[in-house]
């Protein structure tokens, strides 16, 4: 793609930070220079995992480094604002995590900065991983095949045992804000539209100050409607996890619908000439994806087009706050206890292998 490297810092070495590593390792395009985390544990990982890289002892360093040309942001949401100020200062593209901020008035004033920063020349994008996901690009290439005639329903879901109430991300807001953000805004992209209107219902497991399972339903601008479920308590205490995670299309002549196991994907299609079923590796988080998007526009001075903005995610953002406003205002029923639920976490922090595992899980990784 390039006859030089792009030179990259990683701040914030967790879970996230170490998939981006990962890819930039993989990828021909990058050299890891930087990475920073506050954790002394955290750091000695990252000297074993990338000896290449200077360690640093603060985030300045690594923002301000002159021989650093793209920062991936990792930590979380109340820290980003001033991360991605102080990279665009310094000139530096950015990716980062989603939520951009932990207000919407913050990310607001990203989307912003970030229209200023593109008129400059500086790339700014989040990892909204569902819109770079190939089975939703295939979904939405078939809805204008016209195979399914016009687009009318759309039924999305994504329920796992997933973060437990109070193990952490609560700069991010409950589950439907922190991973349900993510499914407001692929709606938005499959239906090509924006919101208009909508109505939440919510619960309280185990008694948890905040809901934890969030349903909405309504309606796109372009009259499309939708429904969406989100919550992390799919089986959270059953002897074998699984998950449930689907998103169905249904048009005015035919339907295809998309399942996946975090393994592989598949979309079955029943349209008007074609019955077709497609079976691809899932792809995970994208990260080779996004990072290849960024090399790509950096390489060519031109912002890929498939490249999400982060007007992407604080308008998913927003409307996540907003729904889940809107489930706040209706009764929000509160079932299980607290009881059930240090039970709940108490298995956790003894599971080698299971859903959204907080990294003290993995420490050989």
């Amino acid at each position: 793609m390039q006859d030089r490297e792009i030179t990259v810092a990683i701040i914030g070495f967790g879970r996230m930070g170490r998939c981006y590593l990962s890819a930039l390792h993989q990828s021909p395009n990058y050299r890891v220079t930087h990475i920073f985390d506050p954790s002394a544990e955290c750091r000695e990982r990252a000297s074993r995992l990338a000896p290449e890289a200077t360690i640093d002892e603060s985030e300045e360093q690594a923002l301000d480094a002159p021989d650093v040309e793209v920062v991936c942001l990792c930590a979380l949401a109340d820290v980003r604002p001033r991360q991605i100020m102080r990279a665009v200062a310094a000139g530096k593209h950015v990716i980062t995590e989603k939520p951009i901020a932990d207000t919407v008035e913050r990310e607001r004033e990203l989307v912003a900065l970030a229209d200023d920063a593109a008129s400059r020349g500086i790339f700014l994008t989040v990892n909204m991983y569902l819109l770079n996901s190939w089975y939703h690009h295939e979904m939405r290439r078939i809805v204008d095949s016209g195979e399914l005639g016009e687009l009318a329903i759309m039924r999305i879901c994504h329920m796992t045992p997933g973060l437990a109430p109070g193990e952490g991300h609560e700069a991010e807001g409950p589950s439907f804000h922190d991973c349900g953000m993510h499914y407001v805004g692929l709606a938005r992209f499959l239906a090509k539209s924006e919101y208009k209107t909508w109505h939440a219902q919510a619960l309280r497991m185990w008694s948890w100050k905040d809901p934890w399972w969030l349903q909405v339903h309504g309606t796109m601008q372009n009259g499309i409607v939708f429904d969406i479920t989100q919550g992390f308590v799919y089986g959270q205490m059953s002897k074998d996890q699984t998950h449930n995670s689907y998103v169905e299309l249904i048009g005015t002549q035919g339907f295809c619908r998309m399942t996946h196991d975090f393994k592989t994907a598949v979309i079955d299609l029943h349209g008007v000439n074609v019955t077709e079923h497609i079976e691809r590796p899932h792809g995970g988080k994208n990260i080779d994806v996004i990072v290849g998007q960024m090399a790509q526009s950096i390489t060519s001075g031109q912002r890929c087009p498939d490249m999400p903005h982060f007007r992407d995610s604080a308008i998913a953002s927003a409307m996540a706050w907003r729904m889940l406003d809107d489930a706040r205002a209706h009764e929000m029923p509160a079932i299980g206890t607290i009881d059930e639920l240090e039970a709940i976490r108490q298995r956790r922090r003894n599971l080698k292998d299971g859903y959204g595992l907080l990294p003290r899980h993995n420490k050989n990784v």
